[in-house]
């Protein structure tokens, strides 16, 4: 029989991600001599419910045909992101509806989160002392909310075991691509991310994908310093060099930058090399040497190092991931 994946439809639901395990499980055949050994998942979407029009963020809800009682016969439980999942957003607890529902599902089977879906995961208590990842933006809350979780917020994904969580949106299908990778090999995944035209596998975490602007100073005693230091990052810039365009003392002007700043001068002039570094890669073709001694890290070597550190990947994979379809070869 095929395996039963139940996504679970709750109100306030991101049809993309809605879509993301039927698209995946929902397309996964065997690879037998003639082509195919059929189906190896059955997917199925229900409520918390009787079948109904579930809402979503768009403007149309979508019509689920199954209620919760689906969710016992489930072998995976898929748990897509909500804007609307009230108590268990602001207070970590399920409503009596969700955790009715949830009651439904049988001991040992595999739970599954996409993005802030793991909220529900986390309520119900299946996170517990155990490490699971979400969408960037909600790590913080998450962690706070969560405390017992062990929350790690640059990967895509995090597998432990019998439950799996996801990052923001997209991670989803790279979540989902390594359940079948897990269930039945790196060829059938490899057809399916084909097929679906992704990746079968993505480098690095989410890090590559935060903007991270500066901090705003509450006053400016080392603006003229910052803005001479950005007008030359390719040459070597020395702290000393940087104090005295203020007229200040070493110690005295790194106490004031990081007052300012919020982290050291030589924290932020690597920050704004990585940044410099990121733009080239996006925005030229310039070889990975020539963006090392531009952005100001001298070789590719230490470009690497400190990318990796940053993003959690090298430049070319950092390069290929960012480069726009009308900068791309023909």
């Amino acid at each position: 029989m095929p395996h039963r994946v139940v996504v679970l439809a709750l109100d306030g639901l991101l049809p993309f991600e809605l879509g993301i395990p039927q698209r995946i499980f929902g397309r996964s055949l065997g690879t037998g001599p003639d082509g195919g050994d059929g189906k190896l998942y059955d997917v199925v979407t229900c409520s918390v419910r009787p079948p109904g029009p579930v809402r979503t963020d768009a403007d149309f809800a979508v019509l689920v045909e199954h209620g919760p009682e689906a969710l016992a016969a489930a072998d995976t439980v898929v748990v897509p992101a909500s804007y609307e999942l009230g108590p268990v957003f602001e207070e970590g607890r399920l409503t009596e509806e969700l955790a009715a529902a949830l009651a439904l599902v049988r001991p040992g089977t595999r739970m599954v989160s996409i993005c802030t879906g793991s909220y529900v995961l986390a309520a119900a208590g299946y996170l517990d002392g155990r490490p699971a990842t979400t969408h960037w933006a909600s790590a913080d809350h998450f962690q706070r909310l969560f405390p017992q979780v062990r929350v790690d917020p640059d990967v895509l994904f995090i597998d432990d075991g019998d439950v799996l969580t996801s990052a923001g949106v997209a991670a989803g299908i790279d979540l989902c691509l390594h359940l079948v990778r897990r269930d039945h090999g790196a060829a059938v995944a490899k057809e399916i991310a084909r097929r679906t035209v992704v990746p079968p596998y993505r480098d690095g975490g989410q890090a590559q994908y935060i903007h991270r602007p500066l901090p705003e100073p509450q006053f400016a005693t080392t603006t003229a310093s910052r803005a001479w230091a950005l007008a030359r990052l390719e040459r070597p810039i020395l702290l000393r060099d940087m104090a005295e365009r203020e007229a200040m003392s070493v110690r005295t002007f790194t106490r004031r930058f990081r007052e300012e700043v919020g982290i050291s001068p030589g924290q932020w002039l690597t920050q704004q090399r990585v940044e410099r570094a990121r733009h080239l890669l996006e925005s030229t073709d310039l070889p990975v040497d020539q963006v090392a001694r531009d952005a100001g890290f001298g070789t590719a070597t230490s470009l690497r190092q400190h990318l990796q550190a940053a993003l959690g990947v090298p430049p070319t994979v950092y390069r290929r991931t960012f480069r726009s379809s009308a900068d791309a070869p023909h």
